[in-house]
């Protein structure tokens, strides 16, 4: 192990662990001619010192630190830390490296020039990784209070290497002659020592993060389970690249997939009873996937930035076997999730586009953000890449998004970005079925708590049973508001029409609501609320219409026209407006006439009436109708076409919306009134959510742009900065090493100060010293 072959030249080192073989002779023949030769050969062997692998060296030295396991592991590592920089001061310093040469005085000046770009070539030396090795060892010892002990011995070791590399113990020492004054030389500066030293400690304290980082991401809690990345070499093999590619993809999908369900919160009631109706039983599906949703995102975040510190510590991937299983797990949750959503559910791809409307300059926010968090790493890469396609690539995929990203708010629009004075008042809000969250849907006491919360108008459906009697329930059967099962077990897919009132009024309309607790509401319900709940039964329209005049309210309904051999089939609407005209107090323009059938007859009987039209149409077909109200789906919400309809005095209501976000779009965009189911909430807002002026806007996302670059030059510049102070060049030749960063560069400017001072401020009086490393000259191959 004494011997290390570097091109050219064999170099053994004499120490106490190792032997000579030859001498650097301590004086040169007095000879002129014999002088210059020799002196040539000695210059060219000391450009060949940066060759000299110190580190594995000192990896023989340590073989048995590393295997220290004894009570005084501790003690014996520091000793042996200790012992092994005092080898690497005799290795080091230029009294092992001791030229004494004399020449004549003719050839003194060029030869001293010679000798000072020689000792420049000493910052090759991989000093780092010497001190790492023997700190790195020491820290695998296991004893007690080892991890302590370690790093004690570690910092000890990076003051021992500020000796090491220190100018005191690169001595020059060579004496010339000019004339009969011997004249001192300067000494050499290796490197910033500060920054080496700092960066050593790093490296040190870096190794927990480091193992957690492995261990996590592919089950390598051990060092020697992993491998460091040479610079600008692949981060990985072919199956880990594709891995690694794998998660970004499984990351996107399952991000459209998460905001794709969190934004149809809106309409989670819906697809929970969709679902009862086609399982029959009653789960909260919508939660379930949300949760699922959200967990398996954040899983597959967790991979992501696991990988991303990875490879910006200079680690290669591994990604466990069972990380692999669940990255294909979750892509094929995320693709079945979506294209079975898109199936049934095909409107929320709308609503999604909505929401954009009020999130995207938030979104523009986060996406700049994580772009400019991004180019950390790929900057890191992109300076440690040696060939200019991969640069080219990188850079350029990179440069697109993030221009793409700074450009988007160009294209933007959103009706809540708007100048201030021109945001028109809030909807009216009308209680859908009462107020469901409060209580059971179409029921008395849900229309009272309407009410009570601040609504303007109810909105139900009607149905008249066998006997003529227009009572409240929204489907067709009563399986799931009632508890027909258990009165009339065996007619429970009756149609609700064919019921008589006076089965109908013995059902409890109810207790399924605090059985099934549709929206998360009835904790918060107490006792005596809980006991009316329980006594609820179905209401007639005549209730309803009563309540509505009793507080001024708006009613709509829809009309449910009665099956084949119904009594009153093909005298539905009739009987309706009999209820409406004879049998209740409310007055006729309370009432928004939504049933589309015989709306001609309906306008002569009764013109009062608000004849409210669930369908798009001309404004001409809508004025001959005497349409004086829509009544649409938010997912056609637009605020020309409300604008375009308010111009012929037709208001606009949208329903269902019960997401604070939807309410603040619907008011930004000039609706009149919304249905809603969460009138207790949105009663509350005094101003749309994401209201801002466009002058506000242009500087949020201007600013946004501009700290970005900033912020981005400055990572970019500075990683070039550090890659360009640590790199070492030898000629035109770079010499990099395993990991990043861990290469050094030392300037012409290091070269300083005029001194004659020996190893550790003691003085050289004697040319020659003891323990010199000897140097052999091969020839060249």
């Amino acid at each position: 192990m004494g011997w290390l072959t570097i091109p050219r030249y064999t170099v053994s080192l004499k120490s106490q662990a190792f032997k000579t073989t030859k001498t650097v002779p301590d004086t040169v023949s007095k000879r002129q001619c014999a002088a210059r030769s020799q002196t040539r050969r000695t210059l060219a062997t000391l450009r060949h010192v940066k060759h000299l692998r110190v580190r594995n060296i000192t990896r023989c030295v340590f073989v048995r630190v590393a295997s220290c396991r004894g009570a005084d592991a501790d003690a014996d590592a520091e000793q042996t830390a200790r012992a092994c920089a005092d080898e690497l001061d005799a290795v080091i310093s230029l009294d092992l490296i001791h030229c004494n040469i004399c020449q004549r005085q003719c050839a003194a000046r060029s030869q001293t020039r010679r000798t000072l770009a020689t000792l420049r070539h000493v910052k090759h030396l991989r000093v780092r990784n010497i001190t790492r090795c023997v700190f790195v060892r020491v820290a695998s010892c296991r004893g007690a209070d080892a991890d302590a002990d370690a790093e004690q011995t570690a910092r000890a070791c990076a003051d021992e290497l500020d000796a090491v590399i220190s100018l005191d113990l690169i001595h020059c020492n060579i004496c010339q002659r000019v004339g009969r004054s011997p004249v001192s030389l300067s000494r050499l500066k290796l490197g910033k020592l500060k920054v080496v030293r700092r960066q050593l400690l790093q490296r040190y304290e870096h190794q927990p993060f480091v193992s957690c980082l492995g261990g996590l991401y592919g089950c390598q809690w051990r060092r020697y389970q992993r491998a460091k990345t040479q610079p600008g070499e692949c981060c990985c093999s072919r199956l880990e690249c594709g891995s690694f590619a794998l998660i970004i993809v499984t990351f996107f999908l399952t991000l459209v997939l998460l905001y794709f369900w969190s934004e149809a919160e809106n309409d989670y009631n819906d697809f929970d009873w969709f679902n009862f109706g086609n399982l029959g039983f009653w789960f909260p599906w919508s939660v379930v996937l949300l949760v699922a949703a959200a967990a398996l995102f954040t899983y597959i975040a967790l991979l992501l930035v696991l990988a991303v510190c990875l490879l910006s510590e200079g680690q290669r991937l591994y990604l466990h076997w069972s990380h692999k299983i669940g990255i294909l797990v979750t892509l094929s949750f995320s693709i079945s999730a979506t294209a079975v959503l898109s199936d049934l559910w095909s409107k929320e791809w709308t609503t999604l586009l909505l929401s954009f409307q009020v999130t995207a300059p938030y979104l523009h926010l986060g996406g700049v953000s994580l772009m400019t968090l991004l180019s950390w790493p790929i900057a890191l890469h992109f300076f440690r890449m040696n060939k200019r396609e991969r640069q080219v690539v990188i850079l350029s995929l990179y440069l697109a998004v993030l221009f793409t990203l700074y450009l988007v708010p160009l294209g933007m629009y959103s009706p809540c970005i708007q100048d201030e004075g021109t945001l028109g008042p809030a909807p009216i809000l009308i209680g859908h079925r009462g107020a469901p969250m409060l209580a059971p849907e179409n029921t008395q006491l849900s229309f009272e708590r309407a009410v009570e919360a601040g609504g303007e108008g109810l909105e139900t459906d009607v149905t008249i049973s066998y006997d003529g009697i227009p009572f409240l329930m929204h489907d067709t059967t009563l399986r799931r508001t009632t508890n027909v099962h258990e009165m009339f077990p065996n007619r429970t897919d009756a149609p609700a029409a064919m019921f008589t009132w006076s089965e109908l009024e013995i059902l409890n309309a109810g207790s399924w609501f605090l059985q099934k607790d549709p929206f998360g509401t009835v904790s918060f319900l107490d006792v005596q609320e809980k006991v009316q709940i329980q006594n609820q039964t179905i209401p007639t329209l005549k209730e309803l219409l009563n309540l509505a005049a009793q507080h001024r309210s708006l009613v709509i309904f829809d009309l449910r026209r009665p099956p084949r051999g119904h009594p009153y089939r093909d005298t539905w609407i009739s009987r309706t407006l009999e209820v409406i005209h004879n049998e209740s107090s409310i007055n006729s323009s309370q009432v928004l006439w939504l049933p589309a059938d015989q709306r001609s007859l309906v306008q002569e009987l009764d013109p009062d009436l608000q004849q409210t039209s669930g369908d798009h149409g001309t404004l001409a077909e809508l004025q001959e109708e005497h349409i004086v109200r829509l009544n649409l789906h938010y997912s056609h919400m637009s605020q020309e076409q409300i604008r375009k309809y308010a111009s012929v005095n037709i208001s606009t209501n949208l329903y269902v919306i019960s997401q604070p976000w939807l309410y603040s779009l619907a008011w930004c965009a000039g609706a009149h009134s919304v249905t809603t189911n969460a009138l207790h909430i949105l009663k509350k807002l005094q101003r749309p959510l994401f209201l801002m002026t466009p002058e506000d806007y242009s500087l949020m996302w201007s600013l946004t742009d501009i700290v970005s670059a900033f912020l981005i030059a400055a990572v970019f510049i500075f990683h070039w900065w550090r890659e360009r102070g640590l790199p070492f060049w030898s000629g035109s030749r770079q010499v990099n090493e395993n990991g990043p960063y861990s290469k050094f560069r030392t300037e012409l400017s290091d070269v300083w100060s005029i001194s004659s001072i020996g190893v550790r401020g003691e003085p050289h009086n004697s040319p020659a010293t003891p323990n010199l490393p000897t140097i052999s000259e091969e020839p060249p191959v």
